[in-house]
């Protein structure tokens, strides 16, 4: 099982690499976007982090969705 982290992707910062800073939680950090790339992905987008890496892109909504899902099981 792995648990996928919702993030937007703020800005490329190597694109050759295809590597995004991408904001998780308040939280900055890059990954690897080369994945979800071919979907057509930018800043703005959210996508699902998994250790370092974007495992797919998502909506706003299922962003909020899951983000809140995650609070509230933090809050348990």
């Amino acid at each position: 099982m792995c648990l996928g982290i919702p993030g937007q992707i703020l800005e490329y910062v190597d694109d050759q690499n295809d590597i995004a800073t991408v904001e998780v939680s308040g939280v900055r950090r890059n990954i690897n976007v080369g994945l979800v790339r071919p979907d057509g992905i930018g800043p703005g987008d959210w996508v699902l982090v998994h250790v370092g890496f974007a495992m797919s892109k998502i909506d706003e909504l299922e962003a909020q969705e899951t983000l809140t899902m995650l609070r509230q099981l933090g809050d348990s």
